[in-house]
């Protein structure tokens, strides 16, 4: 394998990245951090590869020209830079997640572990904690859903080329949660959970290993908020999973996450294109008409996109980039 560690970051090497650096170099691991507009002009961090807007620039990718400054999708860029190098497990963090011992362990792609399909939105968060608390992005509709799974927990064989992993002291939670509720909070260590088809939770970019086979779903879209663009990748990328037969594991914490500053208030404004729309967008996306089998992502992709930006959930030019997106990935893997 070959491993990457990919983060963009606005801040100078602190504390959680002077850890993640170390943690890097003693597993193995590449460690590559992507910098904007607001990033310091000299950046230094031991055992890590810094790719500054310049150093961007001169790479041979056309999505770098067309991709928005100041943006969270800047972060594509280093994923298009470890693919490139050749990596065979991307793992997706940020600048102010501290690494636990566990943080760089690798669960099997296929494993038999505990399923739920045809769950319908499943409030991963309660099988990691018996106190009420839901993941950025959970339809606030159904926090209070009392309603039994159709299909109940299962143990099977379940392919899973995306782990999602918890945080412990600040958790993935919404605006909402962290005005109204205590922070900190710690999950309890249970066993892994697969979601399988028609299965729905948000997942994030926080704290999430990639496996190569699903590397094309790691686009992040830029014309959304920053609060929105990973959770509406990961529910195009569940999507577009079960046309794979691929489930989405769901596991302990690896990290202690300790938060940046934020203003909750413009958190929750940031926030609210998800709460009045993520339900829709599931549910949207759940009646498209996908095609079955790897070698169609890119269309899957691309029709997926289209309805976000037919909704004017998205601008049109989204799909700009993410044609970019494709391109690029064509022209550095061999399996597209």
């Amino acid at each position: 394998m070959k491993k990457y560690l990919v983060i963009t970051s606005i801040a100078k090497p602190n504390t959680c990245l002077k850890k993640i650096s170390k943690k890097s170099f003693d597993n193995s691991v590449n460690l590559l951090i992507v910098g904007d507009r607001k990033s310091p002009k000299k950046f230094k961090l031991k055992n890590c590869s810094y790719l500054s807007l310049r150093d961007q620039k001169k790479l041979n990718f056309s999505y770098i020209s067309a991709c928005p400054e100041n943006s969270y999708s800047r972060k594509n860029i280093g994923y298009l830079q470890a693919i490139k190098n050749g990596a065979t497990i991307i793992f997706d963090s940020d600048d102010d997640n501290e690494p636990l011992d566990s943080f760089f362990s690798i669960k099997p792609k296929k494993k038999h572990t505990s399923t739920i399909k045809n769950g319908g939105w499943v409030n991963i968060y309660k099988y990691f904690s018996k106190k009420q608390i839901w993941p950025r992005g959970f339809p606030l509709s159904e926090i209070q859903n009392k309603k039994k799974f159709q299909e109940k927990l299962k143990k099977r064989v379940s392919h899973c080329p995306i782990n999602q992993r918890l945080a412990n002291d600040n958790p993935d939670v919404d605006a909402i949660y962290r005005l109204i509720k205590k922070i900190p909070f710690k999950f309890k260590n249970f066993k892994d959970i697969a979601l399988g088809k028609n299965s729905w939770c948000p997942f994030n970019s926080q704290n999430t290993v990639w496996h190569k086979e699903a590397f094309l779903l790691l686009y992040l879209p830029s014309f959304s908020t920053f609060r929105m663009s990973d959770i509406w990748r990961s529910f195009i990328a569940q999507r577009i999973c079960w046309e794979n037969n691929w489930s989405i594991l769901h596991s302990n914490s690896t990290v202690t996450h300790k938060r940046n500053d934020h203003d909750l208030m413009k958190d929750f404004i940031d926030e609210i294109p998800g709460y009045l729309n993520n339900k829709f967008i599931a549910e949207n996306l759940n009646k498209l008409k996908l095609k079955r089998g790897y070698k169609n992502i890119p269309y899957n992709l691309i029709k997926c996109y289209k309805f976000l930006s037919d909704e004017k959930l998205t601008h049109p030019k989204e799909l700009k980039l993410l044609n970019l997106w494709i391109k690029d990935m064509k022209n550095i893997t061999i399996h597209i």
